[in-house]
């Protein structure tokens, strides 16, 4: 028996180094397939579990605050999710709204690539009480293609804002998310995925102003100078790559759709460039780089587009007011967007519609991130949001952002662990083969020189990005909110 042990053993190394190398490759192959063929889809949240819409509010699934989901919508569909919203503590049955939560809900639709989208295709987002009256907050909740007419994950977003300023939705009960799809002539019939985000944040333990800051430096900073250092973007929210201030190089290809967080502490602003490289090529495309700013909650603060004929192009956001929980009483859109603390999220798109005159890719894309001032403290809230932390800046936070790790959640495929897509396959090769301990640490000193070499490039300055031909856009609907 012993004997056969060893015989055993002996037979396992090798199989499971044989296993483990073959992954490797396989791995690297996968990568370079990435980056030569199509871009790769959206990544859902890994914890997000699978519902149905209901046609009808009676039907509804409760959604709970911080928890992610996926569902399917129809061409033209109806959907409700249900929600419950400060139960009603006093013993006379009434609640006190001014101590009740605000609820912010979001879904991203993800139509499948080489889906056919019009201009007013899109997706609508709107928060009911239990009598269907709609809660006004301000926000649109409105996310369309626009003239470019290219397939793309578009988010919209609604809310039930709680506290001094709101005037429906004030009471505690069952209300209803409505998820409506809109599709004009000639749009494909296609199921569009959905993803959908409940986030809960806590009212403040006493509102002492109700107006939102009128003085604040608007003027557009120069824009930020310095060595590029490269990081690969995310392809969803959940796996969004994390920045620090400086400058970013990447790559991006026609019809991708890049996602990169930024966290941003309450008294801070926010500054944002987006510039897309030279390439060869003939003709003109406008609106061909798309960059779009979601808060926290995902919804959308600003949008900025350039066209692109060949040569070098440069977009940015509108100038941002400090972080503070008072925009929120703030008539402009993009002042309002910017009430709490968090990781804001970076939407860079490239039109698909690029690969016509440009080629496929990939291009040169250049962020240049600012974070100006020093942070403040937070607004004393009467409790916890959920999820936790949501509207915090910790200190793993700000790690992140300097290793560049990407956000919890993601499904692996953009590294959630802070590592590629290969690393992440070859590793779980190892742990799952029951390899001998030689057999490991010869394995390990292979993994830790991928490693190696990898990270040696992922924040070397300046480091080269192939250039191919460049490129066309879509238009980011816009679904402003207060």
């Amino acid at each position: 028996m012993g004997r056969r042990r060893g015989w055993w053993r002996g037979r396992t190394v090798l199989a499971g180094a044989a296993a483990l190398f073959s992954v490797v490759a396989v791995a690297g192959q996968a990568t370079t397939a990435t980056a030569a063929g199509t871009p790769s889809p959206y990544r859902f949240a890994a914890d997000a579990e699978r519902i149905e819409g209901a046609t009808n509010t009676a039907d509804a699934v409760r959604l709970t605050p911080g928890t992610y989901y996926r569902s399917t919508i129809r061409d033209n569909g109806k959907l409700y999710y249900g929600l419950r919203l400060d139960e009603v503590s006093s013993a006379s049955g009434v609640s006190d709204a001014s101590s009740a939560s605000s609820a912010y809900v979001s879904a991203t639709a993800v139509p499948k690539p080489g889906t056919k989208v019009t201009y007013s295709d899109g997706i609508k987002v709107s928060l009911q009480d239990s009598d269907g009256h709609r809660c006004f907050s301000g926000d649109a909740g409105i996310a369309r293609f626009g003239p470019t007419e290219s397939p793309r994950p578009l988010t919209a977003w609604a809310s039930r804002r709680a506290g001094p300023g709101a005037y429906t939705c004030k009471s505690a009960g069952t209300y209803t998310v409505l998820v409506e799809r809109t599709s004009g002539p000639g749009s494909s019939l296609d199921d569009w995925e959905l993803e959908l985000q409940y986030v809960s944040e806590p009212a403040l333990e006493k509102v002492t102003s109700t107006a939102a800051p009128q003085v604040w430096d608007s003027a557009s900073p120069q824009a930020l100078d310095g060595l590029a250092r490269t990081r690969e973007g995310g392809t969803s929210f959940s796996g969004a790559r994390s920045l620090e201030e400086g400058v970013w190089k990447d790559g991006i290809r026609a019809g991708q759709t890049l996602f990169y967080r930024v966290p941003v502490d309450w008294g801070q602003q926010l500054d944002a460039n987006a510039e897309l490289g030279p390439a060869s090529g003939d003709g003109y495309l406008g609106n061909a780089l798309v960059m779009a700013l979601h808060n926290p909650v995902r919804a959308l603060v600003d949008d900025a587009d350039v066209g692109y004929d060949g040569s070098r192009k440069r977009t940015g956001l509108e100038p941002l007011p400090p972080v503070a929980y008072e925009n929120r009483f703030a008539v402009d859109d993009q002042a309002g967007g910017m009430r709490f603390a968090g990781w804001y999220y970076l939407v860079v798109h490239l039109a698909e519609e690029m690969s016509d005159k440009f080629g496929d890719g990939p291009f040169e894309l250049t962020l240049r991130v600012r974070v100006r001032g020093t942070a403040g403290e937070a607004p004393a809230y009467s409790g916890a949001a959920v999820p936790r932390d949501v509207f915090e800046v910790t200190a793993k936070d700000k790690d992140a952002a300097a290793s560049g790790s990407a956000a919890t959640g993601g499904d692996g495929g953009d590294g959630g662990d802070g590592g590629s897509s290969s690393e992440n396959i070859a590793m779980k090769a190892v742990a799952v083969g029951g390899i001998g301990t030689g057999s490991v640490l010869v394995l390990g000193l292979v993994m830790w020189t991928v490693v190696a070499r990898r990270r040696a490039g992922a924040d070397a300055p300046e480091a080269a990005v192939p250039v191919a031909g460049g490129g066309a856009s879509r238009t980011y609907g816009r679904s402003r909110a207060r």
